[in-house]
């Protein structure tokens, strides 16, 4: 008999993810100039200085830090300070990079992370785009294994419109999180993925992007991401117009949010605006109404109050138009051509022109066309156009039967939809 052949054993090891490098800088030409051409003067060179010296300390491995920096360049970094009128929410932070530099074989990785995270946050809120994303950068690159550190790079960068710097981050948020089982940055960053892929015309991409950051949710019980998943998968379906994907889709955002979630009222008025859309005026109207005390900002209140017009218009409540059309002209007078200002007066030449009043339909159209070309909106000042041409074509003929015409009921299943969340965004006013 001949012996068995003997076989070597399998060598199973672990598998290893590989971790795509990111984009580091924009088209500039060199690194960190959109942050002296953004803030300028002592305090955007004072900013530069401290987000390259970050970067640079990162960069090195601990042994190598200890003559990382000429002699006094601390004290240099602190004189800037004192001289260039430092915000005092930035003292802090900033101070923490000044001891970084005097010991850089003492500093934390941690903490030099959250002063740069501090610093980042400050400039986002004060419209400094370009600082915000070097300050963020120089946190991820602090903690260079920190899935969620990469993702709010990625973040700043969409919202800068540097979509392949951002996919790069969003990527290597993917495989860090992977890597060290951070689920929920994991899931954020194909959600981050998803809307870069929106922002950029591409729906297939977005929605596929967008279904893996649900999957990841829903397996790991992340119920909060879960919901923004499927917001973000509804505000995809609705502008392909896939209406039974749409309408499932909103209710398991609705399901999964609550009234605590900080997305409740965009996701109300997004359900709403559909339903406007495919002529369910009654029901948008009822959510605008209880969407209307969740603005706190006049331009958000504003864009509401235009919608609820458009909707009274539908709904064939003229008193309510009348009214509601007057507050809304009124405070567009106060604050023109700021941001959203031509969405708002196509809302008001829709509305006019569904009640026949198309005199007023045109002066607004008018307007839009006006706001759109002063801000540099091309795509708003396409559809601005489309509008005044079509209001002008229903004002020549005269045509009052729109106005006129019986207004067709919406499904049972959208008033009871429309209940619900007029009774959630009521509660979530009671429980702030």
């Amino acid at each position: 008999m001949r012996p068995k052949r003997l076989t070597p054993p399998v060598r199973r090891t672990a598998r290893r993810w590989r971790t795509p490098p990111a984009i580091t800088s924009g088209a500039e030409a060199f690194e960190g100039l959109a942050v002296l051409e953004e803030i300028g003067g002592q305090l955007g060179f004072l900013l530069w200085q401290a987000a390259r010296d970050v970067a640079l300390w990162a960069g090195f491995p601990p042994e190598e830090r200890p003559e990382l920096f000429a002699p006094g360049a601390d004290a240099t970094l602190h004189s800037l300070m004192r001289s260039a009128g430092v915000d005092v929410q930035l003292e802090s932070s900033l101070m923490t990079i000044v001891r970084m530099i005097g010991s850089p074989d003492a500093a934390r990785a941690e903490t030099v992370e959250l002063a740069c995270q501090h610093i980042a946050h400050w400039a986002d809120v004060h419209g400094y785009p370009a600082t915000a994303i070097a300050f963020a950068q120089a946190a991820a690159l602090t903690v260079p294994h920190d899935a969620s550190a990469a993702y709010a790079v990625g973040k700043i960068a969409r919202r800068r419109a540097e979509y392949s710097r951002a996919e790069t981050w969003f990527r290597r948020a993917i495989a860090l999180a992977r890597q060290s089982g951070d689920w929920g940055s994991y899931a954020l960053a194909f959600s981050g993925l998803g809307n870069l892929y929106k922002q950029r015309g591409n729906f297939p991409a977005a929605r596929r992007f967008h279904v893996r950051a649900l999957r990841a949710a829903r397996r790991h019980s992340l119920r909060s991401i879960q919901g923004s998943a499927l917001h973000d998968l509804f505000v995809i379906a609705a502008a392909g117009n896939h209406k039974d994907d749409a309408e499932r889709y909103a209710r398991g955002a609705f399901e999964s949010y609550g009234p605590d979630h900080p997305r409740l009222a965009a996701l109300a008025n997004d359900i709403a605006y559909f339903w406007v859309e495919r002529g369910h005026f009654a029901p948008a109207l009822t959510v605008f109404e209880a969407l209307l005390p969740h603005m706190a900002r006049q331009e958000d209140r504003l864009v509401c109050l235009a919608n609820i017009v458009r909707s009274a218009a539908g709904a064939g409540e003229r008193r309510q138009f009348e009214q509601t059309w007057d507050e809304v002209w009124d405070g567009l007078s106060r604050d023109e051509g700021t941001e959203n200002s031509a969405q708002v007066l196509l809302e008001l030449a829709h509305g006019a022109a569904q009640l026949g009043e198309y005199e007023r339909a045109e002066r607004a159209a008018e307007r839009a066309v006006r706001t759109a070309r002063e801000r540099g909106e091309a795509k708003t000042l396409m559809t601005a156009e489309s509008v005044l041409e079509s209001v002008r074509r229903g004002r020549g003929a005269r045509n009052r039967a729109a106005a006129d015409a019986p207004r067709p009921e919406a499904p049972q299943e959208t008033e009871l939809f429309a209940t619900d969340l007029v009774r959630m965004l009521n509660t979530s006013l009671v429980t702030r």
